[in-house]
């Protein structure tokens, strides 16, 4: 900004010299009783201390930071994440449980004329008449008396075409409860605090882009007023050098060349303006507030700096302790190795128990399974089970392998974030030692700017000076005070870059 509205300025002074040639060879006004210039407005002394005007009560750097926080996107689109992540992890300590599985089942079979049993056709049918075990005996088997017709003529067993069943059955994973389910179970909480690290890293940067945003727009409201100030001073000018040129002091081409910085000056005003209108939406947007939402800085650039930072070598270290992201990839890393642990347990044979309760009509156990008795009939089995496949050996091998490769693709990643923290660090660092020398060093430029001006207008008022000479302090005087502006503002922004690169603000966006 500050380089584009000096070159606004310089294009002005290029355009005089191009008129200044013929306009010298203009005849100067008729020799006449000599007359006293009259004396033009003084500009008006700009404030030196504040370059952007507050309003009391109104917005301040913190308040645009926790709203933009508040209302980001992409930290919503983050706690869904972790919402998600959560989902898993809850569904991974359910396989801690034993596994029940209840069924409720009816059938119905089709109708058919069973086969008759014995010697002949067309008997009559066996009668189930009771059992062939002892009084107490658990599931005695029903037996069938058969009379002399039945021997003779044979026999049949009519089907049961309506059959209901319920069963309940209980599944214990023993080997897994050692191999996969607790390192699932801690892969997946793993993820779970990296979703929750990323859901920081979302907010902390929202809320030092919504600060960013704040001093950008200070930046730019500074601007209008330090283009202000160049116009008011390039319109005493071009008054002054009426003044001389109305009693000969002064030629037609330093008439011309005011106008012209005039001109360049209120241009420059105009992109200012400009840059506000942009620096304000940008303010709104990370705030997401309103159209009708009346935003008017509240904190100005007067206040107090925080100290500069001290030692390089422990802001580097606190900022890779620190970082949200960092600590994103080693949980991510982390939940990979559990991950691939899980997946080389598939090698080994897995062993369960289990146990079944059915309660059913007919109860398929039962037999014959007749109408004589059709009837709920409960039943039940324990047992366990070893199951093994050779395929788990390539399957399980391989996926171990693409969880611990995903782990150390990781590892290196990490590796690169902590390589850019280091120079973000070490840049932002540089960047306010550097800004708080170029709030000192300016200030002095100011003051040697402001005097500077100040003896050139007097000189070309006399007659004594040119306005080439007065043109240069006046582009001298607007460099400097953009040079000031610009400080000012790059020191609050580098400390707020600072703060965010050595994880501070993750802090401000941990939930309490």
């Amino acid at each position: 900004m500050r380089s584009f509205r000096l070159s606004a300025l310089s294009l002005s002074t290029a355009l005089v010299c191009a008129v200044a040639i013929p306009a010298y060879a203009q005849p100067r006004p008729p020799a006449g009783p000599a007359r006293a210039p009259q004396p033009a407005e003084a500009p008006p002394a700009p404030p030196r201390t504040e370059v952007a005007s507050v309003t009391p009560g109104g917005l301040t750097a913190e308040q645009v930071g926790q709203r933009a926080m508040a209302t980001s996107y992409q930290a919503k689109a983050s706690e869904q994440n972790l919402a998600a992540a959560s989902a898993r992890a809850d569904q991974q300590w359910v396989n801690y449980f034993p596994r029940l599985a209840l069924t409720a089942r009816y059938t119905r079979l089709s109708t058919f004329t069973p086969p008759s049993f014995g010697g002949g056709g067309g008997g009559q049918q066996g009668a189930l008449v009771g059992t062939s075990a002892p009084p107490g005996t658990v599931n005695p088997t029903p037996t069938v008396a058969l009379g002399a017709d039945a021997l003779t003529s044979g026999f049949r067993i009519d089907p049961i075409v309506d059959q209901y069943l319920t069963q309940a059955t209980l599944t214990v994973p023993i080997s897994d409860y050692f191999l996969r389910i607790g390192q699932a179970h801690s892969s997946a909480t793993h993820s779970e605090d990296a979703a929750r690290q990323d859901v920081i890293a979302a907010k902390s940067k929202s809320y030092a882009d919504g600060k960013l945003a704040y001093y950008t727009w200070l930046r730019a409201r500074g601007a209008v007023n330090v283009a202000e100030q160049s116009l008011a001073v390039a319109r005493a000018h071009q008054k002054d050098a009426e003044n001389q040129f109305s009693v000969g002091n002064a030629s037609k081409a330093d008439v011309l060349r005011a106008q012209t910085q005039v001109a360049g000056a209120e241009l420059a005003v105009e992109r200012a303006k400009s840059g506000v209108v942009i620096g304000e939406r940008a303010v709104r947007v990370a705030m997401h507030a309103k159209e009708d939402d009346v935003l008017a800085p509240g904190e100005g650039l007067d206040g107090a700096l925080a100290a500069p930072p001290g030692d390089l070598k422990p802001l580097v270290s606190e900022a890779h302790g620190q970082r949200p992201e960092i600590k994103s990839i080693d949980k991510s890393a982390e939940a990979a190795r559990k991950a691939a642990t899980a997946q080389y347990a598939g090698r080994y044979p897995a062993l369960s128990a289990f146990g079944e309760v059915v309660y059913a009509n007919p109860n398929p156990r039962r037999f014959p399974q007749t109408p004589q008795n059709q009837e709920w009939f409960p039943t039940w089995a324990v047992g366990a089970q070893l199951t093994w496949s050779p395929n788990d050996l390539g399957t399980a091998g391989a996926a171990g392998a693409d969880a611990d490769s995903r782990a150390a693709a990781l590892d290196a990643q990490k590796n690169v974030v902590r390589d850019g923290v280091e120079l973000e660090v070490t840049q932002y660092y540089q960047a306010i030692l550097e800004a708080d020398t170029a709030i000192t060093t300016t200030e002095r430029q100011l003051e040697s700017a402001l005097e500077g001006y100040r003896v050139a207008r007097e000189l070309f008022n006399n007659g004594r000076g040119t306005g080439t000479t007065l043109i240069d302090a006046e582009n001298a005087l607007a460099q400097t005070r953009f040079e000031h502006l610009n400080a000012r503002v790059d020191a609050r922004l580098a400390r707020i870059r600072l703060d965010y690169a050595l994880g501070r603000y993750a802090r401000v966006a941990s939930p309490q």
